[in-house]
């Protein structure tokens, strides 16, 4: 099914300028990942990050997430990213945030991951589908888990679980509400009567946002 990408008019001295809607979201500083992450995808958001950060070094981005998931290697991508800018990314989960999109939200600027009320996350292990000889099938699974245990160490570093417990939990599906992912310490804060698209133009202290309303 084709998915059509609305317009936007903006007047203009030369007359209306037409922007498609993720472009115009773009000159706002905020950057949309709706879809499966795959190679493409993840170049396309790392792309937009680096702009923005050419743009204006210091001022907050915000990255929306509505995503099943997809490619640990265009999961680890974004997140190596994010984690080089100077720009503080904040990051939104709205809708859901599963597998390596999980991963991504909990690794935004710290005291800048927020989830809308009625979002979901979802963490577990990579997933693995390898056709082939059986070395290299046994070459595969040590990458997986590999990867595994990299998301692992992320992924406690960026909660404050032990990795310990985010192995156990991650063993098979963990869903999480928008209010069990703020205790886990996916998210910092729910948003609910907060402006969605203000963009500051750099974080305030950690402890600053934690907690507030």
């Amino acid at each position: 099914m084709e998915v059509i990408v609305p317009t936007v008019l903006e007047p203009s001295d030369r007359g209306e300028r037409v922007f498609d809607i993720y472009s115009r979201l773009l000159r706002e500083r905020i950057v949309f990942l709706g879809t499966p992450i795959d190679d493409n995808v993840a170049n396309l958001i790392v792309a937009q990050l680096l702009f923005l950060q050419s743009e204006q070094p210091k001022r907050e981005i915000a990255m929306y997430i509505n995503s099943p998931g997809g490619s640990p290697t265009g999961m680890f991508g974004i997140y190596d990213t994010m984690q080089c800018l100077h720009a503080p990314v904040a990051t939104y989960c709205v809708g859901q945030a599963a597998s390596a999109a999980a991963v991504l939200l909990a690794t935004g600027a710290r005291g800048l991951r927020f989830a809308l009320p009625n979002a979901r996350v979802l963490l577990h292990q990579p997933h693995g589908g390898v056709e082939g000889q059986s070395s290299d099938l046994e070459i595969h699974a040590k990458e997986i888990m590999r990867q595994r245990h990299r998301v692992d160490e992320i992924l406690s570093e960026h909660t404050g679980q032990p990795v310990e417990r985010i192995r156990a939990d991650t063993d098979r599906d963990f869903i999480l509400t928008a209010e069990e992912a703020k205790a886990y310490g996916v998210v910092d804060e729910i948003v609910s009567h907060r402006e969605l698209f203000a963009v500051r133009e750099a974080a305030p202290a950690p402890m600053d946002r934690v907690g507030s309303t």
